[in-house]
């Protein structure tokens, strides 16, 4: 009795995740209603990854990042790539060091300004116009409170997640750290670091080349996730005693 209920639930639950991705499509509408609203039923019914309503060009921006990220601007996003393999190239495999590198190119700058500066009166040509550069206070109290509220968001993710309020989250932080610990211990930080740069400036192009198929797999991969997620709710975290989820209101 006790496994015919579990499975009965197990399976209201699998019902309830299709209804929740495609919407109910029972209605008691006449024929003609639904000929005239049969356009919108289907865009609504369309489902696509990370719950995206917008096209991926306006998800980026719908800017100059925007064409860099989905090859729209093929001459920038080459530079990018090309100078993000470079710096790696340079640190990597030569094993050049940032320290160095910083201060051999303002170095090597100066030394070009400062002796264009002074000849420039020996050979009849104006002085290098070099523009004054600072940060102003506006700009500087944007970036401190943009920082501020990204890492209290993240202080406030982490708290919910220590107090054991969300199970979902608090799995999804598990598998993502640990993830990050198995490809940290395969390469170092700046390898890692090149591999997700590649990859933002790659997946995002090959996604919009190959939308319809790629939101099929999703759907059909989001349905089985969510059906064995229900299973195993079901079967195991259920039976875990806890916690008031929510703290008492006086």
């Amino acid at each position: 009795m006790a496994e015919h209920s579990e499975e009965s639930k197990v399976d209201q639950l699998v019902e309830k995740i299709k209804g929740e991705l495609h919407g109910d499509s029972s209605s008691s509408d006449s024929d003609h209603e639904k000929s005239e609203s049969s356009s919108s039923a289907i865009k609504a019914k369309i489902y696509h990854l990370f719950g995206r309503e917008q096209p991926v060009h306006r998800v980026f921006g719908g800017g100059k990042a925007a064409d860099v990220f989905l090859w729209r601007d093929k001459k920038a996003t080459s530079m990018v790539l090309g100078g993000a393999t470079a710096i790696w190239v340079l640190f990597e495999l030569m094993e050049y060091h940032l320290l160095t590198l910083v201060c051999h190119g303002v170095i090597l700058t100066l030394a070009i300004l400062f002796l264009y500066s002074n000849a420039s009166t020996f050979i009849n040509k104006s002085p290098p116009r070099i523009p004054e550069v600072s940060i102003s206070e506006d700009m500087a109290v944007k970036i401190a409170r943009s920082l501020r509220y990204e890492i209290n968001m993240a202080l406030a993710v982490l708290r919910e997640i220590a107090l054991g309020r969300d199970l979902k989250k608090f799995l999804g932080a598990i598998a993502g750290l640990w993830l990050v610990s198995v490809f940290g211990g395969c390469c170092n930080f700046l390898t890692l670091f090149y591999i997700v740069f590649v990859l933002m400036h790659t997946l995002p192009f090959l996604y919009e080349k190959y939308e319809d198929k790629v939101d099929a797999f999703a759907e059909k991969a989001m349905i089985e996730i969510k059906k064995q997620y229900a299973v195993f709710d079901a079967k195991v975290l259920s039976k875990i005693p806890r916690g008031p989820l929510k703290d008492k209101k006086h």
